[in-house]
């Protein structure tokens, strides 16, 4: 904690809160610490050094710290989505009422700077008995409360958190009033990465699922049981040399593997995903046809290689190669020898017996697909 002596701080009525309080408590690791100021005003702040940084709402960079300071608020309905309250922040407003406009109880805790926990809506009991709870009523104003909720649990479920069933009817509950469909997409994408880096993410689609948000949110997953069971299991059926940071990318490009283009291209354009997510669903549904059905032929494997464009971005074929050996062990050695074969083709060679603009190009995926031919034949 920061501090006590701390002159930019000295005199405030100032609390730790959130998941910093929440995480200490787990015995997680704390990265980011967040504070509520009571009974001071913006000027206030600026005069201690304070650097204003909230659009919407009263926040401050502590001046050496750079840690995030806000004013106690409340918040107010006052139109559709997440964006839809107005702020009231002022020097009348207390640290109950602060706490109490957060989603869940395990969220809604607080500290003084000796460490002291202010809990009024229980959320220390919740913790320990393992407990996703809204603190009030007022949960059902905030849609994007239900995809938030469902990321906690993807975080915490593998120590044995569970959401509380009030809770989850007041999911059913916003699902079901169409607030989901008011939702920005970058706010819908920004919970859906994190759950995606979450312990265990298939968790969060399937309480997504079960409440009803995911037929809002992503139909196209929602739409058949069978598939949607299938694609989370595949969730944790990577290539073993994924690594932590490319973990969410490869999750999302599994999970929609078995969609269409079409289907595909459309969520893309829903959720305004960045390049690297919609490029790499495209690359794994395209290898998803080589380990599905019949042995591949040759024409099948160049056809693939073009389409991942492994002549340009060779670096692409390895970790496919890997998810191959995931999902059909004796496909992948004779794939990896047929691309390395097939990659030894040299344009300098066949421009010098002449070849040249079309023709290069047709002699160059002749030889290629000779080679994928043997290498493939002698498998």
């Amino acid at each position: 904690m920061n501090n006590p002596r701390d002159p930019a701080i000295e005199g405030l009525d100032v609390y730790r809160v959130g998941g910093a309080v929440r995480d200490a408590r787990l015995g997680w690791p704390v990265t980011d610490t967040d504070w509520v100021v009571v009974g001071a005003t913006p000027e206030a702040m600026e005069r201690r050094g304070f650097k204003p940084v909230g659009r919407d709402f009263p926040v401050f960079l502590h001046p050496e710290t750079h840690e995030e300071y806000a004013l106690a608020r409340t918040e107010r309905k006052s139109g559709h989505g997440y964006t839809g309250f107005t702020v009231h922040a002022s020097p009348a407003v207390t640290l109950e009422e602060d706490l109490a406009r957060r989603d869940l109880t395990i969220n809604a805790m607080a500290e003084t700077r000796g460490g002291e926990l202010v809990d009024p809506y229980g959320g220390l009991a919740d913790l320990e008995a393992r407990t996703l709870r809204h603190v009030s009523p007022a949960f059902v104003e905030d849609p994007l409360r239900v995809l938030r909720t469902a990321r906690f649990l993807a975080r915490y479920a593998h120590l044995g958190f569970a959401i509380a069933e009030e809770t989850r009817a007041l999911m059913r509950r916003l699902a079901a009033s169409g607030e989901l469909a008011h939702l920005v997409a970058e706010r819908v994408w920004t919970e859906t990465e994190k759950a995606l880096a979450e312990p265990t993410p298939a968790v969060y689609f399937r309480a997504l699922h079960d409440c009803g948000a995911l037929s809002a949110l992503l139909p196209e997953l929602a739409a058949d049981e069978a598939d949607l069971e299938a694609a989370l299991a595949r969730l944790e059926r990577l290539p073993d040399a994924v690594d932590e940071a490319e973990r969410p990318r490869w999750r999302w490009a599994r999970l929609l593997e078995h969609l269409d283009e079409g289907a595909r291209e459309a969520i893309a354009e829903r959720l305004k995903l960045p390049r690297a997510y919609r490029d790499l669903a495209r690359q794994v549904a395209l290898t998803r046809r080589l380990w599905r059905g019949e042995m591949p032929d040759a024409a099948a494997v160049q056809a693939w290689l073009d389409g991942i464009d492994a002549w340009r971005r060779p670096e692409r074929v390895a970790p496919l190669v890997a998810l191959v050996a995931r999902e059909r062990p004796a496909l992948a050695g004779p794939l990896a020898e047929a691309w390395e074969d097939a990659a030894r083709v040299a344009p300098q060679a066949l421009m010098a017996e002449g070849f040249r603009g079309r023709a290069l190009g047709e002699a160059l995926a002749r030889e290629r697909r000779a080679r994928i031919a043997a290498a493939l034949g002698s498998a």
